[in-house]
């Protein structure tokens, strides 16, 4: 039977807000948050308990009573399966079979995109960004503000206003301070979720930006305060993978351009021409440089 979080997230474009709210809080604490009340999950949503209960009956599930049965029905199916076991062990294999497998492993992680996104949640994200913000701001995690940062550097050449903020709760704190309605926040959150990426998102939402959160499919609790979610599995050896994350960027980047057409390739021209020269410049003064070692060995 396919596990309820999978039903949500295939179904996340057909719910109401509200609706979305009550789903996103089961799905950040999944499936603790569906084991107690309706009341319960409604409290800890901000949202009425017959919202939830439409949410269950939107999901196609006879009733709240059913709806426990089958996540404690998955929760003793995740702890006996013997491929669950298998999974925590190191396979054997030559340098060869750990390569192919390895390849092979990440492939399998960019194609569960298509099952771990709502394309209505991605479409959302595409845009909130082309929408002309007045700014965007990006942070990230241990490893993954590196992602954050790669994406601002992308998204700066097509739009305008786009900022990475390395230390949002240090230095960078008064860059989101001074967000507001028409501007967005994007943070990115992997499993050992940290603290700051839960008081950055409640910040910006505070603020009143649009924030979306990055994160793994058993997501952050930053979600509690998102307005878009996307969900990537990263499932590696010895770490967690970045392949389905990449190729998220890089999808994002390309919406963005197309939602913005002419107005990013203009600004990708002014881009390159400033790049171009500077690249010139040191090009040129290396070829001097070697030029003149040249004439000196002569």
């Amino acid at each position: 039977m396919t596990p309820i979080k999978d039903e949500i997230f295939a179904r996340m474009d057909e719910l109401s807000p509200a609706e979305r709210k009550a789903a996103r809080t089961l799905l950040a604490d999944y499936p603790s948050a569906g084991l107690s009340s309706a009341a319960s999950l409604a409290r800890a949503a901000g949202t009425s308990t017959p919202t939830v209960l439409r949410l269950i009956a939107r999901l196609e599930i006879g009733g709240f009573a059913e709806f426990q049965s089958r996540l404690r029905a998955e929760v003793s199916h995740q702890l006996n399966a013997p491929v669950t076991r298998a999974q925590q062990v190191l396979p054997p294999g030559t340098e060869e079979s750990v390569f192919r497998r390895s390849v092979e492993q990440r492939a399998g992680l960019v194609d569960r995109l298509f099952s771990s996104i709502p394309p209505a949640e991605f479409d959302r994200a595409v845009a909130a960004l082309g929408s002309k913000p007045k700014s965007v701001l990006l942070s990230g995690g241990y490893f993954s503000r590196h992602l954050a940062d790669i994406l601002a550097m992308q998204l700066d050449q097509l739009i305008p206003g786009v900022e990475y903020a390395p230390e949002p709760l240090g230095r960078d704190i008064g860059k989101y301070l001074a967000l507001k309605k028409d501007a967005v926040a994007i943070v990115f959150d992997l499993r050992r979720y940290e603290l700051a990426s839960k008081q950055v998102a409640e910040l910006a939402r505070e603020q009143g930006a649009t924030v979306i959160v990055i994160t793994d499919e058993f997501l952050s609790p930053s979600v509690e305060d998102a307005d878009i979610v996307l969900p990537v599995a990263v499932e590696g050896i010895p770490f967690d993978s970045f392949a389905g994350l990449m190729v998220l960027i890089e999808a994002l980047v390309e919406g963005v351009f197309h939602e913005v057409g002419e107005r990013a390739i203009r600004r990708m021209s002014a881009w390159e021409e400033k790049v171009h020269i500077h690249r010139s410049f040191r090009a040129s003064e290396y070829q001097s440089q070697q030029d003149g070692s040249i004439s000196a060995d002569g």
